[in-house]
């Protein structure tokens, strides 16, 4: 994987940014270093006001042993830094948004920066260049990948998606138009739910201090099958991670279904009840390829038969 790690370096260089490599960068196990000096590291970079942006290889697979390592209070007064990724990653992304304010990018992990973006879509390197202020709208390229993944071993420079399926997003509830609004948070599901009724995930208080009109709520599924997640989403609504939701956007997943219960059917058990718009097979997911939503940035979701869209204003 190293020389996939390579390509994304350069295709970062050639947009002229200046890059740091850290030294959790040991790939030979799930983890780089031990949780202490991966604190340390992240907790530099993101206090260093040199650095403008964060962006992990992949990973991250028990990055919830970072969580009580942080220095919350000292992150919350710290220049802004972008923290990129997805997946396992929002197991920080979300709370550093929660608990300070900063925005965050839930978006392509560096490894998969080097695939060429479809129409529609913008990459992390489009957001995290924009000024604060900057609005900027995405739309479904109708395309995804339904199977498989690419061996980047193999093929280290491989950039064009192999987008195999058509689709694109569908509401869930019911079958009416949607226009709602409200600042963007979540991730996924897998690993957010850990953290479901601790300090790091209040999203209540998040909401009432920064968006008092509502939030837009997102959440994707890694892997895990049906039956699992609708427990989870369950428990995060328990939990009061939906209570100020305008709307909620589901992430595409190739996650297994049930006999008795799809993916679509456990989000719907789970949280239909809320009463809220819940739009699905939104391409912030496992299943490329990537929109990239800012935790933080105040987001408008529009879809209908004809148009389906998501603006979101930085800062």
């Amino acid at each position: 994987m190293l020389e996939r790690l390579n390509v994304a370096l350069r295709d970062v260089q050639a947009r002229g940014c200046e890059i740091v490599v850290g030294q959790c960068m040991d790939g030979s196990g799930h983890v780089s270093a031990s949780a202490a000096d991966r604190a340390s590291e992240l907790m530099s970079m993101l206090t260093d006001p040199t650095i403008r942006a964060v962006v992990p290889p992949w990973g991250g697979e028990t990055a919830i042993d970072l969580i009580p390592l942080l220095d919350w209070d000292r992150l919350r007064e710290a220049e802004p830094t972008w923290l990129v990724g997805f997946s396992d990653i929002s197991t920080l992304i979300t709370p550093l948004t929660l608990l300070t304010g900063t925005a965050t990018l839930h978006g392509n992990n560096l490894m998969d920066t080097p695939y060429r973006v479809p129409e529609g879509l913008l990459s992390w390197l489009d957001i995290v260049a924009a000024p604060s202020g900057h609005r900027f709208t995405q739309t479904p390229p109708g395309r995804h990948r339904a199977t498989g993944f690419d061996d980047f071993a193999a093929f280290p420079d491989m950039r064009e998606y192999t987008l195999d399926s058509q689709g694109t997003w569908v509401r869930l509830d019911n079958g009416g138009d949607v226009e709602a609004e409200g600042r963007l948070i979540g991730g996924c599901i897998e690993t957010l739910c850990n953290l479901a009724g601790t300090p790091y995930l209040d999203v209540t208080t998040f909401a009432r201090n920064e968006s008092p009109e509502g939030l837009l709520v997102y959440v994707e599924a890694a892997e895990h099958n049906a039956f699992t997640i609708c427990r989870n989403l369950h428990g995060m609504r328990l939990a009061g991670f939906f209570d100020r939701a305008n709307a909620i956007l589901v992430g595409r997943t190739n996650a297994p279904d049930n006999s008795s219960l799809s993916q679509h059917e456990a989000v719907l058990d789970a949280l239909g009840s809320l009463n809220v718009p819940i739009i699905a097979d939104i391409e912030c997911g496992h299943v490329p390829p990537y929109m990239s939503i800012v935790n933080g940035a105040y987001g408008h979701i529009v879809h209908s038969p004809s148009r389906s869209e998501l603006t979101q204003t930085l800062g």
